[in-house]
Order: structure tokens, then sequence, then C-alpha cells
């Protein structure tokens, strides 16, 4: 056995005997610190079982290994050290997750920008979060060939193909670098991953995550799972989002082999599915899809294992109607944020088919119970009491999965941070006797539209700057394939005319479309109260009115 201790963190290790890649169970390795030890432990346990698998393009654990420490070694030949911030902007591909464990091994961190961003988008996160490199699909280099003179921290730009076709040039750029293991001066509390959400001034916010955060995220939300011999784990979930970037981590720390899709798209998914993928996380948009598609995709759906869902309500008849599809299949529903690397509760298999016979029906509407390491508190946002149960207020949690701040904005971290560790989430709700969390609405204006988080004054700063508006609302409306979807009620300025139609389109020439409206309102004057301030709710309320979920 070795004993090293960095800075009065101990860590220990034993040399680990080779198993056939066909044993089952696996070897079970010690509990990880780093996001890579259990890459780390399979590469040298399981070197020849399948590890990834994308498109026509396979790894087995020892060559995945071999490539992200081939990462790590071109980018310390890039000058990339501690503290460091390199960025990935592509559709999925498993070099962003490379990048990730790569980066994370010597100390620094990858910033993953959601690759539907428009340029100013994306210009603002990749000059916001630093990055020193920038790793891009082929796809989207024309976007960043329209900005590069607005990216002066860039110091190389690497081009990523989909498909590793010849001349690929981060291809090249493994090729050419040396091994590097693991720095020996990293610590669990290093952020290794950045996550820019939308954000409620209007801008994004760098959501910075520690290697400790997202370990614990790992241990705790696999909580209710277990691969089995011969499963696969779909990745399908785009890696900007936390449902990507920390579902992908849960084949790894198991040791089963991961399919991910470049999209979550029918025919890749089902692709994944035909490769043997069994278990996934998903939206309930692509769910319903799937039901729509006919019986021969339901029937290959009823493939799966595991579908948990989240991100995004599940409208209680889609819920009905896939169990009704997939008897068979475990549901999981799951609630989180990416301030908590994802997951916070959990409704259970169990508690999905049992709930009506149990006589709690209305348990199938709640977003689950505390996964282990999360503590719950329902809070009067106006008080800071704590609520009775059952009464509705603040959803507050507290854990080590919660992030150590929102990159460069200490004052916004300090609003929803408390100094003793509890997380102001913004989402309304309660707990049931039976401690079952309800998630019933939003104090922060935010839109969940597909499983992508739409903030209302981002959209709404867009449209203000139409020349014809005066004053803009956007909310959310419900919607039955997407949960919600983005709707803005406009007054005009005296005088000006606009169409709905063309506020649209002057949306979506500046920002990601599933952030644009899908409709547009023009009404003389928006409701305010006596302090001016615009009622949104009064807005909301004809669209929601009986709805089980008043968001």
């Amino acid at each position: 056995m070795t004993s090293t201790t960095i800075s009065g963190v101990t860590s220990t290790s034993d040399p680990i005997a080779h198993t056939p890649a066909d044993a089952w169970p696996p070897s079970t390795p010690p509990e990880p610190t780093y996001v890579d030890d259990r890459l780390n432990h399979w590469a040298a346990a399981t070197p020849d079982g399948e590890a990834m698998t994308y498109l026509d393009r396979s790894w087995t654990w020892k060559e995945w290994h071999e490539r992200v420490h081939r990462a790590a070694g071109g980018l310390r030949d890039l000058g990339i050290a501690r503290g460091d911030v390199v960025s990935f902007l592509d559709k999925n591909h498993p070099a962003c997750v490379e990048i990730s464990l790569a980066a994370g091994s010597i100390g620094a961190a990858n910033a993953i920008i959601n690759w539907r961003s428009a340029g100013d988008e994306i210009d603002y996160a990749v000059n916001d979060s630093g990055a020193r490199v920038l790793f891009v699909g082929t796809e989207l280099m024309p976007t960043i060939e329209a900005i590069r003179d607005r990216l002066p921290k860039v110091e190389r730009i690497i081009t990523v193909t989909p498909d590793g076709a010849p001349g690929d040039e981060y291809e090249q750029f493994l090729a050419d670098a040396p091994i590097v293991e693991d720095g020996p001066d990293v610590l669990e509390d290093d952020v290794c991953l950045i996550m820019y959400s939308s954000g409620t001034t209007g801008r994004p916010k760098g959501v910075m995550l520690t290697h400790k955060n997202m370990v614990r995220h790992t241990l705790n939300a696999h909580d209710g799972w277990g691969f089995d011999e011969g499963d696969k784990s779909m990745v399908a979930m785009p890696l900007f989002h936390v449902g990507g970037s920390s579902y992908v981590l849960f084949g790894i720390h198991d040791g089963v082999p991961s399919v991910m899709t470049r999209e979550p798209d029918a025919a890749s998914l089902a692709g994944a599915i035909l490769a043997g993928a069994n278990r996934t996380f998903l939206v309930p948009a692509v769910l319903a899809q799937v039901l729509q598609a006919g019986p021969d995709a339901v029937k290959l759906f009823g493939a799966l294992k595991t579908y948990t869902y989240g991100a995004a309500p599940m409208p209680p008849p889609l819920l009905r109607a896939a169990m009704e599809a997939w008897p068979e299949t475990d549901f999981i529903q799951v609630y989180g944020l990416t301030e908590v690397a994802g997951v916070a509760t959990h409704l259970m298999p169990e508690d999905h088919r049992t709930a009506e016979a149990d006589g709690h029906p209305e348990r199938l509407l709640s977003a689950g119970k505390a996964i282990p390491e999360v503590e719950v508190r329902i809070v009067d946002p106006a008080t800071g009491a704590d609520q009775p149960t059952s009464e509705h207020g603040e959803i507050w949690l507290r854990t080590p999965q919660l992030m150590t701040g929102f990159l460069n904005k200490p004052e916004e971290t300090a609003k929803v941070v408390t100094e003793d560790g509890w997380f102001k989430t913004g989402d309304m709700g309660h707990v049931d006797a039976g401690g079952y969390v309800f998630v019933s609405d939003r104090l922060k204006d935010m839109i969940i539209t597909g499983g992508e988080n739409v903030y209302s004054p981002e959209v709404e700063r867009v449209l203000s700057e139409h020349p014809a508006v005066m004053e803009v609302a956007v909310i959310g409306i419900p919607d039955q394939q997407w949960g919600e979807a983005v709707k803005a009620v406009v007054a005009l300025k005296e005088g000006a005319a606009a169409t709905g139609e063309e506020l649209v389109a002057w949306t979506r020439e500046r920002l990601a479309h599933f952030k644009c409206p899908k409709s547009v309102d023009i009404i003389e004057a928006l409701p305010r109260n006596p302090t001016g301030k615009i009622l949104k709710r009064d807005l909301r309320q004809p669209y929601w009115e009986g709805e089980a979920r008043q968001v």
C-alpha cells in the first residue's frame, strides 16, 4: 500500500489485480475522491471491457483511460495548470467528457458551453469563464469565426469532428501528447466543471462544481440504481446540461459500458437501444415523442429497464400512458438543480407503481424524497421561518453537492447561499407528512421547456431592445409536449407598430431558439400592483387554471 499526504489530505491506494473483462460483478473499487478515480480503476481492473461507444467508434477502459491522460498531457503542454479553465463547445461527444476528466485530473476545470447558444451568448460565457483553450465542434466553427476577435483570452482553438475523420485536430492533439497521470497537487475542493445556466439578471451564471460535488452526487443520486450484468447506460442528455455531465459519471462509476448519442433525436435513441443501452435519463418531452411515434417505437423503448426523467414536469396523463405502455420499466423522477450538481430528490419506481394503491395518488405529482446527504427545508421567503408540514414555502437545500459558488459573481452567490450552507432554490413547494417533496411553482422567473432552463429577464432584455416595445413580460404557459412554452406579453410604444411574428423573429436573431417565445400577445398595458411591479401571476393565471402544477 502507498500513502500520500497533500496539504493535509491523505489518500491511499492498493495495486489492483487485473480481472477478466467479462467478470461479473466487477471488482469492488474504493470510494472515489476525484472525478476520474473510477476510470483509473476500471482501466486497471477490466482493461479490455467496453467503456464507451459513440457513433461507429468504441473504446475499452484501457483505451479511454489513455485518451483522457493524453488529453491531460496535451493540456499541460499548452500551459494549462491547476486553477486554469478550458472550454468545450459541441454537440454530445466523448471528447467533452475526456476534457472534463483530463482537466480535473490536473486541477483545471472545463467550462461546457450550450451549443444552441447564439454568438453573443457564447462570447459572454467563454470570456466570463476565462478559458485559455477552446475545443469546438467543426459544425460550430462558423459561429466562432464570426466572434473570434471578441475572445481575447482564448490562446488556442482545437476543432473536433463528430466521427474522428482524418485530419481531426483533436485526435492529432491526443496523438502528439504525452500521457500524464493525475496532478499531485489536486484537491477534492478544486473546481473541475463549470456549467452555464441562464441568469435571472439577463446573463448566464457559471456554476462552479468541484470534484467533491460531482463525486458526492454520483454516490448519492446513484441510490436506487444498480446496474446488472449486460446493462449499458444511454447518455443522451446534452453534456452542457448537468443531466448529461453528471449522468455520464454513473456508467463510469459502476464500470458498465456507456452508449452516447450526439443528439437525443428519435433515430439516435433507437440506435442506442438497439446497441444494448437499457438504462437512461431523459426529459419528459422525449417520452411524449416516443408514445406518438407508433407501436414499433413503443415496443423498442420497452427494452429500457430504467427510464429516469426530470428537468421538466411530467404531465400526469403522459406518465400514466408511459407506465401502461411499459409495465416492466422502472420509472424514476428526479428534481434538482445545476447548483447541487444535479439530483436532490427522487421518486422511486415503487412509488410510481404503488402510489394510487396506497391511497396517495397525489404523490405521482411529487418529486419524491431527498436523496442521501441532502437536507430539505421549506421556508417562508418573507420571514425566513421554517414552514410546518404541508405548508407552502421556498425549498432550501443543504448538501455536500452544493456548488462552491457562481464564477465571478460573489454577490449573486451570497444571495442564494446562507452562511450555514443552505441553498435557496427559488422553487416553491411543500413537504408532506411522508417526506415527499412537491414543487409547485417558482419564486424566480424561470421557465423549463423541454428540459432547458429559460429565465424570463434574459428574454425580456432582448425584446425590450426592439424599437417598438415599451414594456414586456415573459411567462411560461402549459405545453403537453415540452412541459412549458415561452410566451411574451408586450405593450408597444405609442404610435409604434409590430406584429407577434416580427417580435419572435427579433428574438431568434439574438437568442438560442429554445429561449424564444412561441407566441406573443400584444396588449395596451401590462397589469401592475400599487408599487408598479408587473403582476406576472395575473398573466399566467388564465393559462394555468385547472392545471395540477401551478408554475
